[in-house]
C-alpha cells in the first residue's frame, strides 16, 4: 500500500550551498597541496645524475674518474664511484658495470 503523504524533499538555503562549495574548495585545496609535496618529495629525492660505464681492458677506478670528471679530483670521484657501488676497494676487473657521476 502507498501511503497518500507527499514526500518532503530539501532544499538547500543560499547559506547552505555557500557552506557546500567552502567544504569543496577547502578538500580541493587539500588535496592539492598533499599531491603536490608528493611530487616535489619525488624530485627532491632523486640525487645527482649517474650513468653506467663498462670497465674495458687495461681501465682501472682512477683513468674511469679521469674520464667522467675530467675537471674533478680524481680522489673524490674515486671515492664517489665506490660509494655509488658499495665497494670496499679500488680494484675493478674487465667487463664490470659501475655507477658513476654523470658527465656534464
Amino acid at each position: 500500500m502507498r501511503s497518500s503523504k507527499p514526500q518532503q524533499v530539501s532544499h538547500l538555503t543560499r547559506r547552505g550551498r555557500v557552506v557546500v562549495l567552502f567544504g569543496g574548495v577547502i578538500a580541493l585545496f587539500s588535496a592539492m597541496l598533499m599531491f603536490g609535496s608528493f611530487a616535489n618529495a619525488t624530485l627532491t629525492n632523486q640525487g645527482p645524475a649517474t650513468q653506467i660505464v663498462v670497465v674495458q681492458p687495461g681501465e682501472s677506478l682512477w683513468s674511469i674518474a679521469q674520464t667522467v670528471a675530467p675537471g674533478a679530483d680524481p680522489r673524490e670521484t674515486v671515492s664517489r664511484i665506490r660509494d655509488l657501488n658499495g665497494m670496499t676497494s679500488a680494484v675493478v676487473i674487465k667487463g664490470q658495470s659501475l655507477i658513476v657521476p654523470a658527465s656534464n
